[in-house]
């Protein structure tokens, strides 16, 4: 629709109407605000003040706390009472400069009554005008604002707690609007015209993802607001919006159960921990607090615990990457893929089975190079107890018997010449703490403190209490049992070495470096979880793993008992396995067969968003089946792909590249590697003649600008423009490498250049030639 139509002056009013009322309203509550902060200030200046001291007597002491405790409460409030306000005016803020992106004019059927046409306009929140009466926003998680989503014109309508009201919409229109004016406006008959989609994606990327409520599409809707599925399944394609339409789905969650839903009690498991930054500013530019975001790296290794070194996935990654030559390397590739299986994870179950009957592995109990109980004792000890009671419960009753054991050691001890020497060099602090309690204990005042024998024996108590502590936290923790000792023996056993000699000996080997490979972390860990007792998480409901695919079906079953009473939604892209241990992808059936019983929902996106149509139609060519992906009609470039005969010309090539992106306006810049040692090659080529950066797996966010980064480290992030450094034959040739390749080609959004030094990867033979520009250098 054009300006000079008069509805869009109408509209124009409107939104100005708007704007003017949101912005009196952030006027009144900033005014609040600052009388709140004013009263905070004020109780905290004078909290003593109003507050009754008095401990003379019991009840005294009582009343004195009462009073605390009121103060204390009514600061509390205060406070609370001021973030909601700061909350609600970064909200109103948003507002001023864009109040709403949508508008469906609909017509309520009730008991066969037509009602009075209602026009709704949907944006990011709620307004309510008091003055009127009426919501002149309705935020875009109302259940009214579904029907913007899910209809056309026509027959419509949506689901209340009340039941389902249904009616005709008589009009959808969307708009654009920056600053309060409107830049664009459209009628439609589909969820989102493409005229916005295509202004709004054909813009530049930025350093963080933004939230897509003004363009989600109606596939995207419905995985948003789903509320029964216990495993929620999202198959996308890359660029689909997967993961934009998780973090809806979030705000969503906390809207929909804002009394009884936390953004705690939601976990998010990202990719890396440079993408928890690359989405940090999603849902508060909603107006929710961010969920809890962690890696499954973290979290394994938060369980292993210090004492081992643990391999993260990109350090496997950089070992399938440039090891294909290695002695060994087939082996640890089929022990990779076998530890990964429900086979091994069954497996050990059945060894948990055997230790509860013997060969359970245990460490010594010594303090000082002194063996307290020695783990043959703890072993017998341990085994002395029915067979049948569970291994956690024995070890949590041969932990009660340990800490008497030590209680025992400590009394024992307290006489030890050692213990006299340890004295003399204690801290002014023991001794005052030990006059004390002796001040305390009947017939010892000041003028009596001379029971020098006494004194000692509380010193020596208090020293041996102190030093012993590490070993009674340990002995809670069960470390007297000596789990990697016995996970080791697993792979010892005759009828398993027989079986899988090589991979055992390999095993071996790396465990006893005190290395534990990737592939082991989670089977360890989870080892552990057999022998200690599962520690279910209860308190999270809702558990979101992006980039599914890179998890293995061993790792679901682990998450799955971790997490028993949580629903669950996985996002993932089957073309973009890239890890050993997925390589076939894990497919989403026996993912499924994990919650058997329960609600589950499956959804395939295949149209891509992200890229230009030119890059689209080039990438799905990449892939055996590529077809299935729509790429969305916007147009650009012809990816180019260039091949140089040397080291100079690559290096000229890329600079001249960079140069003409940057001339273009492009803002953010990928030259994507394939591993990190050709990353930090290119950087120091590059870094004294570009601003560039390097990013690296221990990177924790980037800016825009030109950055250097690695195949398996862009997963998940977009870029204006995507240079592939090097798309040789001899880079990338082998099958498995075909989806890292792919993975890197679509991450650009609006343009795509491809260097070969030499003959170009075999990826690209099966590409029609008619899809891309191809040249040497200089051309």
């Amino acid at each position: 629709m054009k300006k000079n139509h008069p509805e869009w002056n109408q509209e124009q009013d409107r939104v100005e109407r708007v704007t003017e009322k949101v912005r009196k309203k952030d006027q009144s509550l900033s005014e609040e605000a600052g009388g709140v902060r004013s009263e905070i200030v004020d109780i905290r200046n004078r909290f003593w003040e109003d507050v009754s001291v008095n401990f003379e007597g019991p009840d005294d002491a009582i009343e004195t706390a009462a009073s605390m405790k009121q103060q204390a409460e009514v600061l509390s409030e205060r406070e609370r009472s001021h973030r909601l306000m700061h909350k609600q005016g970064k909200i109103l803020r948003r507002l001023q400069d864009n109040p709403y992106f949508g508008r469906i004019d609909f017509r309520e059927t009730e008991g066969g009554v037509t009602q009075e046409t209602e026009a709704i306009y949907i944006g990011i929140a709620s307004f309510y005008d008091d003055e009127i009466d009426e919501f002149l926003i309705y935020d875009w998680r109302a259940p009214i604002s579904s029907m913007y989503y899910d209809y056309t014109p026509g027959p419509a309508g949506y689901q209340t707690l009340d039941g389902r009201i249904s009616g005709d919409m008589e009009l959808k229109r969307q708009f654009l609007i920056r600053r309060g004016q409107i830049q664009s406006m459209f009628d439609t008959g589909v969820t989102i015209g493409d005229e916005l989609l295509q202004e709004v994606l054909g813009r530049n990327s930025d350093s963080q993802m933004k939230s897509i409520v003004g363009t989600i599409q109606r596939e995207q809707n419905q995985i948003i607001r789903d509320e029964k599925s216990k495993l929620l399944i999202v198959q996308g394609a890359a660029g689909s919006g997967k993961t934009s339409a998780a973090l809806q789905r979030v705000a969503y969650l906390l809207y929909r159960h804002r009394d009884t839903l936390s953004a705690d009690q939601i976990l998010l498991f990202s990719p890396n921990a440079m993408f928890n930054s690359y989405i940090a500013t999603v849902l508060p530019d909603l107006g929710e607090e961010n969920m809890q975001q962690t890696t499954f790296q973290e979290y394994l290794e938060h369980q292993v615990g210090g004492d081992l070194e643990v391999e993260d996935p990109f350090s496997l990654m950089e070992y399938t990457l440039s090891q294909t030559n290695q002695a060994g390397y087939q082996t640890r590739m089929a022990g990779i893929r076998w530890k990964a299986s429900m086979s091994f994870l069954e497996l050990m179950e059945q060894y948990m089975e055997q230790l509860g009957q013997k060969d359970l592995q245990f460490q010594d109990l010594a303090f000082r190079d002194q063996i307290i109980v020695s783990k043959s004792d703890i072993e017998k000890h341990f085994y002395a107890y029915e067979r049948k009671l569970p291994i956690p419960n024995r070890l949590k009753l041969t932990a009660e018997w340990l800490q008497k054991q030590l209680r025992q050691f400590e009394v024992s001890e307290r006489k030890a010449d050692w213990v006299d020497e340890e004295i003399e060099l204690l801290d002014n602090e023991a001794y005052y703490r030990v006059h004390q309690r002796l001040q305390k204990e009947k017939g010892f005042t000041d003028s009596t403190f001379d029971d020098f024998d006494r004194e000692r024996t509380l010193l020596a108590q208090l020293l041996l209490r102190d030093l012993t502590k590490p070993l009674r936290k340990g002995i809670e923790n069960f470390t007297f049992v000596d789990a990697l000792g016995t996970y080791r023996q697993l792979f010892t056993k005759r009828e398993l070495s027989s079986k899988f000699q090589d991979i055992a000996e390999q095993t071996v080997e790396r465990l006893d470096s005190k290395t534990l490979p990737y592939e082991d972390a989670t089977p360890y860990v989870y080892f552990k979880a057999l022998l200690q007792g599962f520690q279910i998480n209860t308190k999270i409901r809702h558990v979101f793993i992006d980039e599914s695919q890179d998890y293995s079906l061993f790792q679901y079953a682990f998450l799955r008992r971790l997490f028993p009473r949580s629903k669950m939604t996985i996002l993932g892209d089957l073309n973009q396995s890239i890890y050993a241990h997925t390589e076939d992808g894990v497919g989403f059936e026996p993912i499924s067969a994990l919650f058997e019983g329960e609600h589950i929902e499956k959804f395939v996106l295949t149209k891509s968003y992200r890229s230009t149509k030119q890059i689209g139609e080039f990438t799905q060519q990449l892939l055996n089946g590529g077809e299935k992906i729509e790429p969305f009609d916007r147009p650009g470039r012809l990816p180019t792909l260039t091949q140089v005969s040397d080291e100079q010309e690559h290096h000229q090539q890329i600079y001249q590249w960079i140069t003409e992106l940057q001339e273009r306006g492009h803002k953010s810049i990928a030259i994507i590697c394939k591993d990190h040692q050709e990353c930090e090659q290119v950087f120091e080529k590059l870094q004294d003649e570009i601003p560039v950066s390097l990013i690296k797996k221990a990177t924790l966010s980037f800016a825009q600008g030109i950055i250097i980064i690695p195949t398996y480290l862009s997963k998940g992030i977009e870029f204006d423009a995507v240079i592939l450094y090097d798309a040789s034959d001899r880079c990338y040739h082998r099958d498995e490498e075909r989806k890292l390749f792919y993975t890197a080609c679509t991450r650009a959004m609006h343009e795509l250049y491809l260097c070969s030094l030499g003959e170009v990867s075999r990826f690209l033979a099966g590409v029609n030639k008619d899809l891309y520009k191809r040249s040497h250098c200089n051309e």
